[in-house]
């Protein structure tokens, strides 16, 4: 009998913390949404590429929202590639070169903001897809 009575309640704490869990996602993600759209303030960032090899490049283009920023991509691009952006909010910065020769790849990326670095990376070698990630520098 006591053992049922375990189960039960490990059954019982189980769907609680799922619940509790699936709850605490939900409230975080809503409140990402609200603080995204009470800041309407704007920001510039310039992407830029260097190296080889690369096959396409994604980036965050602006539009869509912080937790689901629009995302566009440029398939064989000339080397050195640059693209400046009006990202908005607390959405990142994102730029993606995706490389799909594995021997010889040779990419960097770098994400600036009026002037200062926001992310910079370099890889080389084996590569399929490297990147540079920043975060909004608006309330930061």
């Amino acid at each position: 009998m006591n053992r049922s009575i375990r189960t039960t309640a490990r059954a019982v704490a189980a769907t609680g913390l799922a619940a509790g869990l699936a709850f605490g996602l939900t409230a975080c993600s809503e409140a990402v949404d609200t603080v995204d759209k009470a800041v309407n303030e704007t920001y510039e960032v310039t992407y830029e590429v260097t190296g080889k090899n690369v096959d396409s490049i994604q980036f965050h283009a602006g539009g869509g929202e912080a937790m689901n920023p629009k995302i566009e991509t440029v398939d064989k691009p000339t080397l050195p590639w640059k693209k400046t952006v009006t990202l908005r909010g607390i959405m990142p910065a994102a730029v993606m070169p995706i490389a799909a020769d594995l021997t010889g790849a040779d990419v960097s990326c770098k994400i600036t903001h009026e002037g200062k670095v926001l992310k910079e990376e370099k890889a080389e070698g084996l590569v399929t897809a490297g990147g540079c990630i920043a975060e909004s520098p608006i309330g930061g």
